[in-house]
């Protein structure tokens, strides 16, 4: 193989509005205040951007799910269905507040909750649905929302990987009862860490004010981190545009590969954001010690890829209850390759060689 120089893929990228945000609220104290103006402005701007009429800002997305599960009023003796292949933290989430995972299947093209699995699912028990928008799959919002209205279940958003993403013109994050953000170190919008919790539902918004006030809130986030936001939530959408852009060119070079690798589908009408592109190296969903050799080699040579969620499929039955199988969760689990967005955004050139390299990587494996 050809040696190439690849990245680094930094981030967060330069900024200079960010520098000056920064910079302005350290001249006008307000770095330091417990409660100020970046805060405010940052909760309005996502309720207009996100369509939604309160937005509370926390600590990071994975409280936010803690959050918005206590704010629906879930708790001991309840279900939460949840896929058998999302972020650890949502399971961790749902045990938080008492409530029980049920664990149903993903759809093997899009890495998101299968909605027909839940056709099934029949359990007076089941409260509430947390649904992840994951590695540029989008849930099935309308079909989902439509199902939980018959049934009475309440719908959590995780909308961390996704915010600017939509569905039949609808932002992701304005479709559940309660949508989460995230703004960690390696998101799209970036404060280091952070996140926040939006509804149209005062009451929701008054349980989870409540169980977060300790004298102060709890989990908060900081003037600073806000101040950081702002200039970044300007730029989402034109960021988001050259990331889809970057990732139909890399999709393209990819496709010659088709019957090992492949990409995550999006449905009609949908426009995904990208945090993470996802690809299943179909021989790891029998072999998942090929797609661990795999990575080896492309992360020697610089290429920012690295495997996806662990999944469920492995936790016990006294922790979970199990819905159906899970038998595309586990193949993904094994076999799933991602894609981190620095590359998206990084000149041409340079992402267009990482998606190269993985070519000619996979073709050294399987020749």
């Amino acid at each position: 193989m050809q040696q190439v120089t690849l990245g680094p893929f930094d981030w967060p990228v330069a900024d200079e509005d960010v520098r000056v945000a920064l910079e302005q609220a350290y001249a006008d104290g307000s770095w330091g205040r417990y409660h100020g103006p970046h805060c405010e402005a940052l909760a309005a701007r996502l309720c207009d951007q996100f369509s939604r009429k309160r937005a509370m800002l926390c600590s990071s997305g994975t409280i936010g799910v803690e959050l918005a599960l206590r704010g629906l009023g879930v708790g001991e003796g309840d279900e939460v269905v949840l896929a058998g292949y999302d972020f650890s933290g949502n399971f961790r989430a749902i045990e938080a507040v008492g409530a029980r995972p049920v664990l149903v299947d993903v759809d093997s093209e899009t890495w998101c909750l299968d909605i027909r699995r839940l056709e099934g699912l029949d359990s007076s028990a089941v409260k509430a649905v947390v649904v992840s928008h994951l590695h540029g799959g989008l849930v099935d919002m309308p079909k989902l929302m439509n199902m939980a209205s018959r049934r009475g279940w309440r719908i959590v958003e995780d909308a961390c990987q996704q915010p600017g993403a939509s569905i039949e013109g609808q932002p992701v994050g304005s479709w559940g009862d309660v949508s989460v953000l995230s703004f960690g170190g390696s998101k799209l919008l970036t404060s280091g860490r952070g996140g926040a919790v939006l509804t149209d539902d005062m009451q929701v918004n008054q349980r989870m004010k409540i169980y977060a006030n300790r004298g102060n809130q709890a989990f908060p986030l900081s003037e600073l981190q806000a101040a950081a936001l702002l200039p970044q939530l300007k730029k989402l959408e034109e960021r988001n545009q050259a990331r889809e852009r970057r990732v139909g060119e890399i999709l393209q070079i990819t496709s010659q590969l088709a019957s090992w690798l492949r990409p995550v589908a999006s449905r009609a009408e949908t426009r995904p954001a990208y945090y993470k592109l996802a690809w299943s190296f179909m021989p790891a969903e029998t072999q998942p010690e090929l797609r661990d050799q795999l990575l080896a080699k492309l992360q020697t040579a610089g290429a920012p890829l690295d495997a996806g969620f662990r999944g469920f499929v492995g936790r016990s039955t006294r922790r979970c209850r199990k819905h159906g199988t899970l038998s595309n969760s586990k193949r993904l689990s094994q076999s799933t390759l991602v894609l981190h967005h620095p590359v998206l955004l990084a000149h041409k050139k340079a992402a267009l060689q990482v998606a190269e390299v993985l070519v000619e990587t996979l073709r050294h494996q399987v020749s």
